[in-house]
C-alpha cells in the first residue's frame, strides 16, 4: 500500500509540469495564480518536494482538474460526472470539463441580486464564448455595454476589457467556453438538403 502511495506521489511532479506546459503558463504566472512560491512549484515539478493537500488543492483549481487526476487515481468506472461547484465573487462556477489544456467549459450561475459590485473589467490571455441559458446577462466588453437574453451568445478575445453580471434582481445561468489565445468555439451547421 505504501509503495503504491509513493509511486503515485512520485508521478505528481511530471503531471504538474505537463499540465502547466499545456496551459502555456510560466512558474511565475502559476505562482501568482496559486500563491505558491516559484521555488516550491519548481521543486514539486522536479520531484524534490513531496506534494501535500495544501499545495495540490490550489494547483488542481488553477489547472482545472480534479485531485484524482493530479495524483493519477484509478477511474471509478462510474460514468456520472460529479460536479464540484466553486464560488467566486458571488457567482457559482461548475467546471464541465475535466482535462487540462484545450477549451474549458463552465456553467456559471449568478443568484438573484448577486454580483452587485461595481463593474471592474479585466483582461487576460484567451478567448471566450458565452451562451445564456436562463435570465439575462449584462456584458461589458470594451466600449460596449449590452444585455444578453436566454438563447443569445457572445464571443470575444479576453484581451479586451470585459466584465459580466446580472443586470437586475433575477438569477442568470450561462455557459462559458474558454480557451487559450487562438482557440475558438467553432460552430458548424449542416447545409440544408435541396427541396425534393
Amino acid at each position: 500500500m505504501e509503495d503504491d502511495q509513493g509511486q503515485a506521489l512520485d508521478a505528481v511532479g511530471p503531471r504538474l509540469r505537463a499540465l502547466r506546459r499545456q496551459r502555456e503558463a510560466t512558474l511565475t504566472s502559476l505562482s501568482a495564480e496559486t500563491g505558491i512560491s516559484v521555488s516550491t512549484l519548481s521543486r514539486l515539478e522536479s520531484g524534490a518536494r513531496r506534494p501535500t493537500l495544501e499545495l495540490l488543492l490550489p494547483l488542481a483549481r488553477a489547472h482545472g482538474v480534479t485531485l484524482d487526476e493530479l495524483v493519477g487515481a484509478p477511474p471509478t468506472g462510474d460514468p456520472r460526472v460529479h460536479l464540484r461547484p466553486i464560488t467566486r465573487n458571488g457567482m457559482t462556477l461548475l467546471p464541465l470539463t475535466r482535462r487540462a489544456g484545450g477549451i474549458q467549459a463552465y456553467k456559471l450561475i449568478i443568484p438573484a441580486g448577486g454580483h452587485r459590485s461595481e463593474p471592474d473589467p479585466k483582461t487576460h490571455e484567451g478567448y471566450e464564448w458565452l451562451y445564456v441559458l436562463n435570465g439575462r446577462l449584462r456584458l461589458l466588453l470594451g466600449e460596449h455595454d449590452m444585455v444578453l437574453a436566454a438563447g443569445e451568445a457572445a464571443e470575444f478575445d479576453t484581451r479586451v476589457p470585459h466584465w459580466f453580471g446580472s443586470p437586475g434582481d433575477e438569477p442568470v445561468e450561462f455557459l462559458s467556453l474558454f480557451g487559450a489565445q487562438g482557440e475558438r468555439a467553432h460552430l458548424r451547421a449542416r447545409p440544408r438538403s435541396p427541396a425534393a
